[in-house]
């Protein structure tokens, strides 16, 4: 009889103690948003969290010889974790905690090696990529000066603005080229047009 009771009694503190460990599980596993946390302690705790985190993946991201895939992967993985990093910022402003945006600047928010496009930060190996760096270099400045006003008009001759469309020179001119096309075209018809009759003609001429 002892012994059912002492394996009872083992089985109650196996399934008591499993209770606890699950439900530390999720008492400490961070919130999907920030707005779930309800005390300041924690909040700054999942922050620093996340902190640590996105310094892991930007040490990741420094690897030039991991696959292109992997590093678009990290950096989006680092603009996500920044933003979210904020949230968590502004969450502990509204608990009564410290503006940490403010009072502790992050050194890769800043650093002078990351380049920035639109909100979207670049960092390591992600700069490199094929069509990111074309994004950031300045266009090539050439020597050639460029012209003022007064030297565009100075190239423009009156027949830019149709001043001499109606010289009498060029009205006679056009009348003499119009006149030699149709007398082409008219010897041309003509020729086409004997031809046929002195085709029907042979015609003729066999069938009788």
């Amino acid at each position: 009889m002892a012994r059912n009771e002492e394996k009872a009694q083992s089985l109650l503190n196996r399934w008591t103690s499993m209770k606890q460990d699950f439900a530390n599980t999720f008492k400490n596993r961070r919130p999907y948003t920030a707005s779930l946390c309800h005390t300041l302690r924690d909040a700054e705790k999942f922050r620093r969290q996340i902190v640590r985190e996105i310094s892991r993946k930007i040490s990741d991201i420094q690897n030039a010889g991991s696959s292109e895939h992997i590093i678009r992967d990290l950096n989006d993985e680092i603009n996500r974790k920044i933003r979210l990093k904020r949230h968590w910022e502004l969450r502990i402003i509204e608990l009564g905690g410290p503006d940490y945006g403010k009072s502790q600047p992050q050194v890769y928010e800043s650093d002078d090696d990351v380049v920035h496009a639109g909100g979207y930060k670049y960092f390591g190996a992600a700069k490199d990529l094929p069509g990111v760096r074309e994004l950031f270099e300045k266009p090539k400045e050439t020597n050639e000066k460029k012209r003022s006003v007064d030297e565009l008009y100075a190239n423009i001759s009156p027949d830019y603005y149709g001043f001499r469309d109606d010289d009498a020179e060029l009205l006679e001119e056009e009348k003499l080229v119009e006149k030699a096309q149709l007398q082409v075209a008219i010897e041309e018809w003509e020729a086409q047009h004997s031809g046929r009759m002195q085709g029907n003609r042979a015609s003729v001429l066999c069938a009788q």
